[in-house]
């Protein structure tokens, strides 16, 4: 279980490069952004079954995963843009950013899960940090006018904390499907961006591999290693864990150039290392235990 836990977690690592190659990949609107970097997500799992086909036929899916898997992927995304569209991108990411708090709470009710005090002290403490960064230790206001961004950018945590404890409910459906997935959520990405965006392509050999690497990693590899790690690993510790995507994000573009370190920032490092400290502590002090219900 710690295994897949760790491949879960390189996915919380992986989308924190997501602002440094959004931002390097000059003005192509959001949507036909999604729909190139799914795209590429998409050969990456053609060319996973190429090199590694699985060695047993699998069953037929269920619909309702096929609805869970689509449903999840393009509704975050779709939900997320819309909420930036309609709301400041301080309130509207903050709010968007519970779905870890929200995965960590509804694993309570998933078979074979128990939802200690831990769990619940390590998301809010990473909570806490992730709404440093996001605001950069000022404050925030709420405002009436933007409340349909503010209800979208809930309905985005919501989609994805479901898809993370529903996709733990079947198991059994390799993670390769997570391949069609990606398509579909390419396809309705590029219907969205024709209805409501103009067509903007990467300028520069610079952009177009910024996009390249949003397919690969963020968008691409990313998705592949959540899925293992939810259906196979601690979906709590995942979920406290994820906290640190935005503090990860914000090292990244530290040690890029295009951000300055601050005493905010060293205040979310601790806040959320500890959280995710505590809620993995099970895990560290005792690793080898084995809790009834969970794969190994």
């Amino acid at each position: 279980m710690a295994r897949a836990t760790l491949i879960g977690f390189s996915a919380v690592v992986m989308w924190a490069l997501l602002a440094l190659f959004t931002s390097a990949s000059g003005a192509v609107p959001p949507f036909q952004l999604s729909a190139l970097a799914f795209s590429v997500a998409t050969l990456i799992g053609l060319a996973m079954r190429l090199v590694a086909p699985p060695r047993e036929k699998a069953g037929p899916i269920p619909p309702v995963v096929w609805l869970i898997g689509i449903a999840g992927l393009f509704g975050y995304h779709f939900f997320y843009f819309t909420a930036l569209r309609n709301a400041p991108a301080v309130e509207a990411s903050l709010i968007a950013y519970l779905w870890p708090l929200l995965i960590v709470l509804g694993s309570a009710l998933m078979p074979g899960e128990r939802l200690g005090w831990h769990h619940i002290a390590g998301a809010l403490l990473g909570l806490a940090g992730t709404a440093l960064i996001i605001t950069k230790g000022g404050g925030f206001t709420f405002e009436s006018r933007y409340a349909l961004g503010y209800a979208m950018a809930g309905v985005c945590a919501l989609f994805w904390s479901g898809y993370s404890l529903l996709s733990r409910r079947f198991q059994a459906v390799p993670t390769s499907t997570v391949t069609w997935f990606c398509l579909a959520t390419a396809v309705l990405s590029a219907l969205c961006h024709l209805a409501l965006e103009q067509t903007v392509w990467p300028a520069a050999p610079g952009e177009w591999l910024a996009v390249l690497g949003l397919g690969l990693m963020p968008v691409g590899a990313a998705f592949y290693a959540w899925d293992y790690g939810v259906k196979r690993g601690n979906i709590q510790v995942l979920g406290a864990s994820s906290y640190a995507a935005p503090l990860l994000s914000t090292l990244i573009l530290i040690a890029a150039g295009a951000a300055q370190p601050t005493a905010t920032i060293i205040a979310a490092c601790l806040l959320i290392t500890f959280g995710a400290a505590l809620a993995a502590k099970n895990m560290i002090l005792k690793p080898n235990r084995k809790r009834a219900g969970e794969a190994a």
